[in-house]
């Protein structure tokens, strides 16, 4: 297994200085765009923006990308959340991945209990569905792409 260490398409690194400048402004930290940026590559380890526009390159955004806000259903239900954690196996045929759910998700169908989960791990192909199948032949995980 190993690691991707892969950057986001630069209108994710975009989005993410997007939303650096707003949670520093709403603590009254005001920064200009350029600014947000410069923080943002010095982040991803990178001397200014420049640097790391030109390491990323002008690709499309994947979705399975670390940070990437994505959709989908798990065992049935639907989800918001956030990839956290991202590891590529078998040459990039599969993935193994955490996502942190923006609200937690009901695992059980029975009406009479209720087991929620915040976060989960699970591996997917590279259409963003995972091999393992639930008692009625879904994929466990099933992520928009």
């Amino acid at each position: 297994m190993s690691i991707i260490q892969t950057l986001p398409a630069l209108e994710v690194l975009k989005a993410q200085a997007k939303r650096l400048r707003q949670s520093l402004t709403a603590e009254g930290n005001f920064i200009s765009h350029s600014e947000a940026l410069e923080l943002l590559a010095h982040q991803h380890g990178y001397r200014d923006w420049n640097t790391l526009h030109a390491a990323a390159g002008n690709r499309p955004a994947s979705p399975l990308t670390l940070g990437a806000h994505i959709t989908g259903r798990y065992l049935g239900q639907p989800f918001k959340g956030e990839i956290i954690a991202l590891a590529q196996l078998n040459h990039g045929s599969h993935y193994r991945l955490t996502v942190e759910f923006d609200e937690p998700v009901d695992v059980v169908t029975f009406d009479s209990f209720s087991a929620f989960r915040k976060r989960v791990n699970c591996t997917v192909g590279a259409d963003g569905r995972s091999p393992a199948l639930t008692g009625d032949g879904e994929p466990q995980m099933a992520i928009a792409v």
